[in-house]
């Protein structure tokens, strides 16, 4: 528990101290966010604000991650593990991806930067070496970072996939999540605030399965995860992270966090869910993300077999600006949504602990 409140406090203060200088640097380079013609008018006042924010993100995650494990040696805590270091490490890996592509857009000046061929290059890329390294680096119980049985609360003895399928199917999921959290980032604060409840929703999670560890507790309800408390570690200091930087990303941003944070932070909620044997409850917990996709989706379907418009304009938190809503009326409401799904991903979690455990 101490370590989770150093890395807490860590990546808080990194985060809410390293992104004024960062705006600062942007501001004085002329490094500024390009708006797409066809974003709401009002989106159109942004132009120039500084870009690339996830880089205070991805520093204060690492940094509360890193600075709790030296603390943690004071009281002979567990080091790193494979499973923080690769959740971690293909955030990064993300993060690498969406900061190629702001840097393209600012260095043309416009709102176009990798191909979509090219992002997907990325991406896919990212999830193959991480599926393939999910797989190795067995601990003293035989637990490796990922199954390949397909989870919803724990593993699915019934739904085990070969190791090419695992592989697919980690390829989808961090394609499904970078994309979904990346559409989602189109308002002041929206994706910071939600990510701060959502990654607070898998601290409580990862914090009760190592709680209820087999490896240390072993009962009809416990759980079998390689490092759950130093996912514990991960999702805590990737969530101050996002907090610290909401600071300055709230309405009226000071800086936006670009695809470098939002492709970084989709895949974070990829790789928590494969490592903690959550994949299908994640959908859950992150329901505003999954929302938000497919309210693209449903847009698209719908207007190529019918010519009409099922929203103004999707994402959808755009159809609730045109309908007159301020755009910090929907950041609010579309956090408290972020919370109900928060909330009910963690009431299913715990009923289904109680189920088990009778």
């Amino acid at each position: 528990m101490r370590q989770i409140l150093f890395a807490a406090m860590i990546a808080l203060v990194v985060s809410i101290m390293l992104t004024p200088w960062l705006i600062r640097f942007f501001k004085r380079h002329d490094l500024g966010q390009e708006i797409r013609i066809e974003a709401p008018q009002s989106h159109q006042s942004k132009r120039g604000t500084p870009t690339m924010g996830g880089i205070a993100i991805l520093i204060g995650m690492w940094a509360g991650y890193l600075g709790s494990h030296v603390i943690g040696l004071r009281y002979d805590a567990p080091g790193v593990s494979a499973s923080g270091l690769l959740v971690l490490g293909l955030a990064t890996a993300l993060g690498v991806v969406g900061f190629l592509d702001d840097f393209i857009k600012l260095r043309n000046r416009r709102n176009l930067g990798l191909t979509a061929t090219g992002k997907y290059i990325g991406q896919f890329g990212a999830a193959i070496v991480f599926g393939v390294l999910a797989l190795q680096f067995p601990d003293r119980n035989g637990l490796t970072p990922a199954s390949r049985h397909v989870s919803v609360v724990r593993d699915l003895p019934w739904l085990s996939l070969a190791p090419i399928l695992f592989v697919v199917m980690v390829v989808f999921l961090v394609a499904a999540w970078s994309n979904a959290v990346n559409v989602t980032d189109g308002l002041d604060g929206l994706v910071a605030g939600s990510m701060g409840l959502t990654l607070g929703a898998y601290v409580l999670i990862t914090f009760w399965q190592y709680t209820n560890a087999c490896s240390t507790t072993p009962s009809a309800g416990c759980y079998s995860v390689r490092d759950p408390l130093d996912l514990a570690l991960v999702c805590v200091s990737a969530g101050a992270a996002c907090i610290g930087f909401l600071w300055w990303n709230a309405a009226p941003a000071k800086i936006i966090m670009g695809d470098t944070g939002s492709l970084a932070l989709g895949g974070l909620l990829a790789g928590l869910s494969i490592t903690t044997r959550t994949e299908l409850l994640m959908a859950l917990v992150g329901g505003l993300f999954v929302a938000e996709i497919l309210s693209v989706l449903l847009q698209i379907i719908v207007f190529r077999t019918t010519r009409k418009r099922l929203f103004k304009t999707a994402p959808f938190h755009h159809h609730f600006e045109l309908s007159s809503w301020p755009e910090t009326t929907v950041s609010i409401r579309f956090w408290l949504l972020a919370a109900i799904a928060a909330a009910a991903g963690l009431m299913l979690f715990y009923n289904e602990h109680l189920a088990v455990a009778r």
